[in-house]
């Protein structure tokens, strides 16, 4: 079953062919601690890019590997494009931007990107 998430404007939108998940990983480095974002991945086959692509900027820091997609009309960074360890092109999709998600009922990975 698929599920789909925005931006918050709703210019950008996206469809992922998978179960809403029950995990989602917060990262501590620079960036995401201070965007907030629960993140899930998936493989790039999986995510449909539906509306706004030429709304999306993309922000790379660090390494460059994740490339950091975000919406230049409302600032959401609904998703981040990069490539897996095993090598699979993967989507890291922020599930504050997924309205069917219940973010409370999510189990939390901690992740310490600060460190890498």
């Amino acid at each position: 079953m698929a599920f789909h998430g925005s931006c918050h404007c709703g210019n950008v939108a996206f469809t992922v062919d998978a179960d809403l998940p029950g995990q989602a990983i917060s990262c501590n480095c620079s960036y995401c601690r201070r965007k907030g974002m629960l993140l899930a991945f998936f493989p790039t086959v999986k995510f449909t890019l539906d509306s706004g692509e030429d709304s999306l900027r993309s922000y790379k820091f660090n390494t460059h590997r994740i490339d950091h997609q975000f919406c230049v009309d409302c600032g959401t960074q609904p998703f981040a494009m990069a490539t897996s360890p095993n090598g699979t092109p993967t989507r890291a999709v922020n599930l504050r931007c997924v309205p069917a998600i219940e973010l409370n009922s999510l189990e939390i990975q901690y992740y310490n990107g600060a460190d890498k």
